[in-house]
């Protein structure tokens, strides 16, 4: 660990290793038992999050009579759907200058598919009273450095031509809504990023689930699948679930489809919380708008005010680790706790003495287009949809409803998109893997410093569609 400076440690001495979203929450649900002898059901989902409770939710308001089951490894909302900045964002794509580069010829379609997507899940919040702290607020993609700024203007022209409604501001205009020196401009999206608690969005879909007939088991790890006439056996430990149909919604895990490991891998990614501001320091800052907030580097972090005024921050740091493992004790990393805090105190030098109270990590899904794919197995009685790649607390929704498709047998205008056809590259093997992403993670870091100039080897992935740019 490089040395770091003591002024921005001492911001980090009350830090405690926990979740913000679970600190004292009184909303959280009582657990569930795990699965103990053999059962059967219409649709089997295995996982827990967004994608597996969005999947059992959809598919029970598709038809009230099917009969399903979720089955979880350890509790509801255990992984990546806890942890996470709570940004439910339109996009389906990670962003619209990744969807471009990938899909340009249904880009227009895929644009319209997100903010309906985003409004049905206002939709769904209203309609269950699921109390998760839903914000409108927007979102702010600030630029840094003004390399960052130069494509914004044609960005959101080409946006607003396919219905988004974003404006870019000035230096001066950003500086009114955020005071930060570090700020040259932003590309404002009015509507199409909401703020929520991510935990409790997750036990509000726990809640409606159980409401319409959803059973959940916890602590039942899936270990295998058993192809059976027109079912699919889904075993745990202590028992197993028949099936006609089995949904995989299994993120960052060892997919139990052992052709689909390939294309995706676990990166972990880290956020920081202050104390609550003072009337003044909020003052300070300005944020009236309380928009969501992420800067335009290759590199970038997100930021966001708390209900209690505190500021959620994280990001920049994306770290693999040998072999792709996914462990407890990687969630905590006291070196990129400082890099953050250190960055923070850059973007809001008057908030400097300010303490930072709560720190976690996660593993992140990543794939080579950095957005989600789908696949089925065991003739079509099984599917799966992995691959959010950090922005997947609204497109999970999205990601079920068109695993639901295919489940189905259904020809929708989801299931015809070529992001939906198609797979991502997959990654290349052990120790080539590892290589491979800690190059383009030095390649990435260094474009940034030359003003987003890509060397050689980015250059080189772009030509293959690999296109890394976070």
């Amino acid at each position: 660990m490089e040395k770091k400076d003591p002024f921005v440690l001492r911001h980090l001495a009350d830090l405690q290793p926990e979740l913000w979203w679970l600190d004292s929450d009184p909303l959280e649900p009582a657990s569930h038992s795990a699965l103990i002898g053999d059962i059967g059901a219409d649709l089997c989902v295995i996982g827990a999050g967004y994608t597996g409770l969005w999947t059992a939710l959809l598919a029970k308001e598709r038809d009230p009579d099917r009969s399903v089951v979720v089955v979880e490894q350890y509790e509801t909302g255990a992984g990546a759907s806890g942890r996470n900045g709570g940004f439910c964002s339109a996009s389906l794509t990670h962003g619209f200058a990744n969807g471009m580069a990938r899909f340009a010829h249904e880009m227009a379609t895929i644009e319209r598919l997100g903010r309906e997507n985003l409004d049905q899940i206002e939709e769904t919040v209203r309609r269950y009273d699921i109390e998760c702290d839903w914000e409108r607020t927007g979102e702010l993609r600030v630029a840094v450095a003004p390399w960052q700024f130069t494509d914004m203007a044609e960005e959101a022209r080409l946006r607003n031509e396919m219905g988004d409604n974003v404006v870019v501001l000035s230096q001066q205009e950003v500086q009114d809504r955020v005071h930060s020196p570090l700020y040259v401009g932003a590309l404002y999206d009015s509507d199409g990023t909401a703020l929520v608690d991510p935990a409790r969005l997750v036990w509000g879909l726990e809640k409606a689930c159980l409401s319409l007939g959803v059973k959940i088991f916890e602590n039942s790890k899936v270990e295998w699948l058993e192809d059976v006439d027109d079912a699919v056996r889904v075993h745990t430990p202590y028992g197993a679930v028949t099936a006609g149909r089995v949904a995989l919604a299994t993120n960052v895990f060892p997919s139990l489809v052992r052709k689909a490991r390939k294309y995706v891998v676990p990166v972990f990614d880290y956020q920081i919380v202050t104390e609550p501001l003072t009337p003044e320091q909020l003052e300070s800052i300005g944020w009236r708008g309380r928009e969501g907030i992420a800067d335009s580097g290759n590199q970038f972090h997100y930021y966001r005010l708390t209900q209690d005024g505190s500021i959620l921050w994280g990001g920049y740091d994306a770290i693999y680790n040998f072999r792709g493992k996914v462990q407890r004790n990687y969630e905590f990393n006291a070196e990129t706790y400082a890099t953050l805090a250190a960055h923070f105190l850059k973007t809001f030098p008057q908030l400097a003495g300010i303490k930072f109270t709560h720190a976690w990590g996660g593993a992140i899904d990543t794939c080579t287009r950095f957005s989600p794919f789908w696949g089925t197995s065991h003739r079509g009685k099984v599917a799966y949809v992995l691959g959010f790649t950090g922005l997947g607390v609204a497109s999970t929704r999205f990601g079920a409803a068109t695993m639901l498709d295919l489940l189905d047998g259904l020809q929708t205008e989801r299931t015809a998109l070529s992001m939906v056809q198609k797979k991502p590259l997959p990654f290349p093997p052990e120790p080539f893997r590892w290589i491979f992403i800690r190059l383009t993670q030095a390649a990435i870091k260094k474009a940034d410093a030359r003003e987003g100039k890509r060397n050689l080897w980015l250059k080189l992935l772009d030509l293959f569609g690999l296109g890394f740019d976070s």
